[in-house]
């Protein structure tokens, strides 16, 4: 029934990093899903599994562990039931550098996402599944979400920043963009160290062709610059800059 929440974990170098804002993030989507949390759900307790797991039995020392917990058929009514785990490894060569791959994106705009309470947690969503066919089909990497209001909440797979100027505009979440602990770890850092000037707005679609660079922050896939949107394309290197500043305070 599709009945989950989906949470990314990270490897680096080895180790786990912004761990315990990942865990926090799986606790606050479990408890939104009114998923039974089981007390062995510590933050010690993934960070020795995926430690014993992925690091040292798998090898892995860079990559991206996405995390999948969800719902059992074991008790008459579902606020009673256990919860199981699994996850997958997608390794790579660090996963806080912006990708090669400059994306190609378009609007979407035959279907749009909500913005409640479950459109800012990572859970079963048809509209996803659309638009990622739609993006298929017309050679596309990844497709801009609106929201009921006709305004940007995020694409299939992550969130967008928009940079212009010394400004860097980011969806709010009430528009429908995801929680990202990769994400809010970014901009944070920006913030702190004075790189950019960080502001959550309401983005009306025509705004995207405004920017001088766009960055895809994907909790599940990495960080990519968006090359083109339609017949406009964008510049990478600023935002290339600041996520290389921002990997040296790790």
């Amino acid at each position: 029934m599709g009945d989950a929440v989906k949470v990314s974990f990270f490897v680096r170098n080895g180790k786990l990093i912004i761990d315990e804002e990942c865990y926090f993030f799986l606790m606050a989507s479990m408890r939104k899903m009114r998923l039974n949390i089981p007390l062995t759900y510590t933050l010690e307790f993934f960070q020795t599994l995926f430690h014993k797991d992925v690091i040292e039995g798998k090898g892995i020392q860079n990559g991206i562990i996405n995390f999948q917990v969800f719902r059992n058929n074991d008790e008459i009514t579902l606020a009673k039931s256990s919860v199981s785990y699994f996850y997958e490894v997608t390794e790579a060569e660090d996963i806080l550098a912006v990708q090669p791959r400059l994306l190609e994106l378009d609007l979407i705009k035959e279907i749009n996402v909500n913005n409640n309470l479950l459109s800012n947690i990572r859970v079963h969503c048809p509209e996803n599944i659309y638009a990622g066919i739609y993006a298929q089909e017309n050679d596309l990497d990844d497709v801009i979400l609106l929201n009921p209001n006709k305004r940007i909440a995020r694409t299939t797979s992550g969130n967008l920043l928009f940079l212009e100027g010394n400004v860097i505009k980011v969806p709010k979440q009430t528009e429908g963009a995801y929680i990202s602990p990769l994400m809010e770890n970014l901009v944070t850092f920006l913030h702190k160290n004075n790189l950019a000037d960080i502001q959550e707005h309401e983005i009306i679609a025509f705004e995207s062709q405004k920017a001088e660079e766009i960055l895809m922050i994907s909790d599940e896939k990495g960080i990519f610059s968006v090359g083109k949107i339609r017949n406009k394309t964008f510049e990478s290197s600023r935002f290339t800059e600041m996520v290389e500043s921002w990997k040296g305070s790790f």
